[in-house]
């Protein structure tokens, strides 16, 4: 898990340029994407390039559990996570795949 922890912010080219993740030595992360307005928070685990998060507090209300598979390559974490309810990826590859920058 430690290789997660810090702030992690989408580069412009990226579904949601400017969202941000910031994962906590605790096992918690809150997010946001500022110019939308929308914050997030919740719980996650890690381990071996898998990630599980139960995202408890959502503006538009998307909780739920997120599964899916991740990497820190450097300054870059990759993650891809799967739609609400489907099974978890197999890869880093994917419809899912979003590429984010270490900002803290």
């Amino acid at each position: 898990m430690n290789d997660l922890l810090g702030k992690w912010q989408q580069p412009e080219g990226q579904a949601f340029p400017g969202l941000w993740f910031e994962f906590k030595a605790d096992g918690t992360f809150i997010a946001s994407l500022e110019e939308m307005g929308i914050t997030s928070s919740g719980t996650y685990k890690a381990e071996n390039g898998w990630i599980d998060m139960e995202q408890t507090q959502h503006t538009l209300g998307l909780v739920g559990s997120f599964v899916g598979v991740y990497s820190v390559e450097g300054d870059t974490l990759i993650m891809n996570l799967a739609d609400p309810g489907a099974a978890r990826p197999t890869s880093l590859e994917g419809k899912n795949k979003r590429l984010y920058k270490k900002i803290g």
